[in-house]
């Protein structure tokens, strides 16, 4: 059996070395790095800065190098073949690669082919937003704007308004919604709010910006007109997925602009072809691609995955940092439902080390107490939030959550505070 795999992010290469452990042979095309955006635009170089007093470039690019040489390790197999182009669908079970050395076409044939190109940077359709940064151009910044404007309070938006606030700028986030972070909790999300302006961000929520010229951006709220100054522009608002030269019209391949569409199996509308990651337009997070991968990979070699896509944790690298998992409170409409709260502040680890901003809820069902959400902002919540999606996933209760002995003095000890706080009975 071979399979072919458009696209070397988490949803390509990891599927890729899976494939090729159940003795498959593999055909894994990459338009860019190894990586994807995740590690050499996104996830990780953010994190590194993350952890940096100033945007120190040379460290970013070491990181990078050591865990891209990691992956092409990974993928040191003979079942493999990797190939640096850009690959087009030339039939339900071929494709056509024009390498990045500009050499000649090639032509591949698979049993299945998988597209895992992820997604690029959006744009809003303004005057002047060519003036505007993305995010990957944000990365290569050799020294740190004096006044920064980021026009999207998401997750991408706040985190770099995070890094830049630490590294000295002065952080104004204009976000078109009635709150930061739209997708998440909105009592997580107002909590943030107020711990970012605490620490001098700016944040100016139902804002539409309206043009960008230079050296300024021009919003209105309401029926009023503001400009803010700026010697850089980020353009936060989401991402789109990489549709370009698939060719999937001809292919015949079902799309929106907001992504390939798949089934539960990942499979396209053409069977034998699936579509993993950012490029279906849903959860556009790393480990969801890669986990998508693995569905995909099973449904291809008749196992069995029981991935549960309901249950995906994600996190926000924000100062400080916020994490959820399972249902937002808003999503819990026409359930009977009770929460849970705990204080950072009441946890003996969290003030001793001097992080005492933060704050946890749990969301659990009346009567069964069984625990369908978890919310956490503060430090090291993107650590803590797996122990409830563990929780999530198996179904447990808030009974049993507090039936679990946590290790004294540790900020795990605020999920046992907040499921002793839920009232189900």
């Amino acid at each position: 059996m071979r399979i072919i795999i458009i696209g070397a992010g988490p949803g390509g290469y990891e599927t890729a070395a899976e494939a090729a452990a159940h003795g498959i042979e593999v055909v894994l095309v990459s338009d860019g790095p190894l990586g994807g955006t995740c590690l050499n635009e996104g996830c990780i170089p953010t994190k590194t800065l993350c952890a940096l007093d100033s945007p120190d470039l040379e460290r970013k690019r070491e990181v990078i190098e050591q865990l891209r040489a990691g992956i092409a390790q990974l993928l040191k197999n003979k079942l493999i073949t990797l190939i640096y182009g850009k690959a087009r669908l030339s039939s339900s079970r071929s494709i056509t690669v024009a390498p990045a050395d500009g050499g000649e076409s090639l032509s591949f044939e698979g049993d299945a082919i998988i597209i895992a190109t992820g997604s690029v940077s959006a744009s809003l359709p303004i005057p002047g937003a060519g003036l505007a940064l993305d995010s990957s151009a944000m990365l290569q910044l050799p020294g740190v704007p004096e006044r920064l404007c980021v026009i999207g309070g998401g997750v991408i938006g706040l985190e770099f308004a995070s890094i830049f606030r630490k590294f000295g700028s002065e952080v104004t986030v204009l976000e078109y919604c009635p709150n930061i972070l739209p997708r998440f909790d909105s009592d997580l999300a107002k909590r943030l709010k107020a711990s970012l302006a605490k620490r001098g961000i700016t944040i100016e929520t139902s804002a539409k910006v309206s043009a960008i010229e230079p050296g300024k951006v021009l919003w209105s709220k309401g029926d009023k007109d503001f400009q803010t100054a700026a010697d850089c522009i980020l353009m936060a608002v989401g991402r789109r997925p990489n549709l370009q030269s698939l060719n999937l019209d001809e292919a015949g391949i079902e799309y929106t602009p907001r992504g390939i569409k798949v089934d539960e199996n990942m499979q396209t509308s053409l069977p034998g072809i699936y579509a993993v990651g950012d490029i279906t337009g849903g959860m556009m997070l790393a480990h969801v691609a890669s986990a998508q991968g693995r569905k995909a990979l099973a449904h291809i070699i008749n196992k069995n995955c029981g991935t549960d896509f309901s249950v995906v944790p994600a996190a926000v690298f924000t100062v400080p940092e916020a994490a959820s998992v399972g249902r937002t409170e808003e999503e819990c409409e026409g359930l009977e439902i009770c929460t849970g709260k705990a204080n950072y502040r009441a946890n003996g680890k969290a003030v001793s080390s001097g992080e005492a901003d933060g704050w946890c809820k749990i969301i659990a069902l009346k009567g069964s107490g069984r625990i369908i959400g978890a919310h956490i902002l503060g430090a090291h919540a993107s650590d803590l939030i797996h122990e409830a999606a563990v929780l999530i996933a198996l179904g447990a209760t808030v009974q049993q959550a507090r039936d679990i002995i946590h290790a004294h003095p540790t900020l795990s000890e605020v999920l046992g505070a907040a499921a002793a706080a839920c009232k189900y009975e």
